[in-house]
């Protein structure tokens, strides 16, 4: 049976505080803080559990080896995996912070997904994303390639690997999708950015086409879409900080686009039955917008066919949201519910309910297994990251080789568990 997948991303035990993300506004307000590696991912785990309850499938994806010495080495540093984190995190803190990101919890920009209904030989696309335009991103579509070459091994799938990095591609946090119904042919929305305002634009148009080119998206169901210059300078540094779609529903903020006009004229043509609902400056300023993280959630349809909301707990602390939030549920639209969840880790560092996750639209039983979450894998999971994790990570630990020897301890346990090796 065909189906709407979430694969959240398990947060690493690597999850740290380093404000690698150039115009992310909540991971430069956080950085140099002590994170909290352990809560974090149990937060997240706890979101995935959530959303199995409302009845929806889930699934994870895996963290990176992390520090990365393979990326060290490339940058001249020599001999065991060992001595290279140590002679990186002496030289140059900077760098091996890179090297030790735990970024890729944030699957929206794992790679972009175009559903089989969409695509000219009837297989569900993925291509990993090349995240070229932030250092610490751009080492992770090779190990990220990999894992979901696993993950959807199946003939059903086509997975592709990065484009070149000269054109930056962000995965699905730039691109959205319209349809009646997930298993149904859809509109397919690649959201770009121009160069020269205060931050630097992170989806290339020639990227976004040339995904809609090896998916095999029908151009009269594709639509390319330039992101407000003003959003992305005001912090909105990926479309879905500003604007979520599912189903017929698009919602986004009234400053997400560059020409909101052309696009729903656009959809109108393509689309006659969507539904935009767009909120204005005047009940929700950009600045809450990015702050609460009001759009970075998840839009979801729930198996009675209606429409909820998972939003962060910032959003419902946000006045503005709140009582905007509060006219929708109570309202005659699409949306009926919004649930409020705790990732506020993530959220620190610069990430909601929707950058923690890849939609991929198929059928369950041609995904692998182990990449599939259920209560029984869930409390295993949640076992393991109470035992490995570490607990906290300051900025001075950052050059601890006992906190680095544990980090590699916990992925390999994780792995052990999962059944996979990567």
């Amino acid at each position: 049976m065909i189906r709407e997948i979430n694969f959240d991303g398990l947060i690493g035990p690597s999850h740290n505080y380093a404000a690698l993300s150039l115009g992310n506004l909540a991971s430069a307000r956080h950085a140099g803080a002590t994170s909290l590696p352990r809560a974090a991912a149990l937060q997240g785990l706890a979101k995935m559990r959530f959303v199995m309850g409302l009845g929806l499938c889930q699934g994870f994806l895996l963290p990176l080896d992390r520090p990365d010495a393979h990326f060290l080495r490339a940058m001249g540093f020599a001999g065991s995996d060992e001595a290279v984190i140590a002679r990186a995190a002496a030289a140059d803190p900077r760098l091996f912070a890179i090297a030790c990101s735990a970024s890729s919890m944030w699957t929206a920009n794992a790679a972009t997904v175009s559903p089989a209904a969409d695509t000219a030989d009837g297989r569900c696309h993925i291509s990993a994303a090349n995240l070229s335009r932030m250092a610490h991103r751009s080492i992770e579509h090779g190990q990220t390639h990999a894992q979901l070459s696993l993950a959807f091994a199946d003939p059903a799938f086509a997975v592709h690997a990065a484009l070149p990095a000269a054109f930056g591609d962000e995965g699905a946090a730039n691109h959205m999708r319209l349809c009646s119904a997930h298993d149904a042919p859809g509109v397919e929305i690649f959201v770009y950015g121009e160069e020269g305002g205060r931050f630097p634009a992170r989806q290339h148009r020639k990227a976004s086409e040339a995904i809609a080119r090896r998916h095999g998206l029908a151009p009269d169901r594709t639509i390319f879409a330039a992101q407000s210059q003003y959003a992305i300078d005001a912090g909105a540094f990926h479309n879905d900080v500003v604007a979520v779609a599912n189903g017929h529903v698009l919602f986004a903020h009234e400053q997400a686009f560059a020409d909101a006009a052309a696009l729903k004229a656009d959809l109108a043509r393509l689309m006659p039955d969507a539904h935009y609902i767009e909120v204005p400056a005047s009940a929700v300023s950009l600045a809450d917008a990015i702050s609460s993280y009001l759009f970075n959630s998840q839009l979801l349809t729930l198996p009675d066919g209606s429409m909820a909301l998972v939003l962060p707990t910032e959003a419902e602390e946000t006045p503005s949201v709140k009582a905007y939030l509060a006219t929708v549920v109570a309202g005659n639209g699409p949306i009926s519910a919004a649930h409020f969840v705790d990732v506020r880790e993530s959220m620190q560092n610069g990430g909601g309910p929707a950058c923690l996750r890849l939609r991929v639209v198929a059928d369950p039983g041609q995904v692998d297994a182990r990449f599939l979450l259920d209560d029984a894998k869930a409390d295993r999971l949640e076992r393991l990251v109470e035992r490995w994790w570490p607990e906290c990570i300051a900025p001075a630990d950052m050059a601890n080789p006992d906190l680095w020897a544990q980090v590699k301890t916990a992925r390999a346990a994780l792995l052990a568990e999962v059944g996979v090796s990567l």
